[in-house]
């Protein structure tokens, strides 16, 4: 069995072990794969493991693919993988659902606290003098604010936008949340879209990148926000249109925003949420603990072990 990881670095970029994979055959791991090298690596294996490399139709159903039974996303989001094509191919492409839940969640968090409190920004500007030069015991640029009492709104009432909302409850916010389907568990009341729009404060993204969902967030939706509510992605970039982002924050329409995806990774230079006031951008790391990327490895494992076995698991192009 050959088994072929196409962009490994992500997931360990040294600081873990790739070694309970040789059990189920001959494995090769590369760092990276630029899509011009994809056929080639992907030549004779039966087993391919990507995070981001594209495998679109036209690789499947190559020669080099002629092998293939095997596709394991190291992720949870499979948009990667054209799944019609791998269907059509009889190649079996499966997930990684729910390792970084707990990651995930936590940035999110994260990120709303330093758009309501200013953490960051207060400690750099204090180790640059600002609070030293003050005339005053206490010091700030902007005034922070209690999330308590605020309405947190949630697009996607899976397991992370359901985290969320525990955790938004915690910290005494109401919590309300829009689904495409019923979700009877999620701890807050469930609202169509247009309410979830107008009523929440804070909006936070956990939504998958779908043709109905790419862009959901662009100068129409944002017009029916609230006057100053912060908007929070950390599930997929293209869910923006990030210049009718930074338009809204520019105008004050939005008050901040925090993401951890953009719609090009790594992020270009001209992307003008970079250029945008109170825009708070982290680099895709949600996922990224070590715990979490432990658990997606032995997940794959498991993955791997139940198809060899003909009952395989989190299949998502049955």
């Amino acid at each position: 069995m050959q088994i072929v990881i196409l962009d490994g670095h992500g997931v360990n970029p040294g600081d873990m072990s790739w070694e309970p994979l040789k059990a189920f055959g001959t494995l090769s791991v590369y760092d990276r794969t630029d899509e011009s090298m994809v056929e080639q690596r992907l030549r004779g294996a039966q087993i391919v493991l990507t995070n981001k490399v594209k495998l679109p139709r036209e690789i499947l159903t190559s020669s080099a693919a002629s092998k293939l039974r095997f596709v394991g996303v190291l992720a949870t989001g499979y948009d990667v993988v054209d799944i019609a094509a791998a269907r059509e191919a009889g190649v079996t492409v499966c997930n990684v659902p729910a390792y970084s839940t707990e990651a995930v969640a936590q940035l999110t968090f994260a990120l709303l606290l330093e758009l309501s409190f200013g953490v960051g920004l207060h400690n750099a500007l204090v180790h640059q003098g600002a609070w030293t030069a003050s005339p005053d015991f206490c010091f700030w640029t902007r005034a922070p604010e209690e999330l308590s009492g605020k309405t947190l709104g949630i697009l996607g009432c899976g397991l992370i936008g359901s985290r969320v909302a525990q955790i938004g409850a915690a910290f005494g916010m109401t919590v309300i949340g829009c689904s495409r389907t019923p979700k009877p568990t999620f701890p807050g009341k469930c609202v169509d879209f247009e309410t979830l729009l107008r009523d929440s404060d804070v909006l936070s993204l956990h939504i998958p990148a779908t043709p109905d969902t790419v862009g959901i967030i662009n100068r129409d939706t944002i017009a029916k926000m609230k006057d100053g509510a912060y908007l929070l992605n950390t599930a997929r970039g293209v869910l923006l249109n990030e210049q009718d982002v930074a338009d809204a924050l520019a105008s004050g329409k939005l008050a901040g925003v925090g993401v951890d995806v953009v719609s090009r990774e790594p992020i270009a230079r001209s992307n003008p949420l970079l250029a945008a006031p109170n825009c708070v951008i982290t680099g895709h790391y949600g996922w990224a603990p070590k715990s979490a990327r432990q658990r997606l490895i032995d997940i794959t494992c498991e993955n791997i072990r139940v198809f060899l076995a003909g009952t395989p698991q989190n299949v998502v192009n049955s």
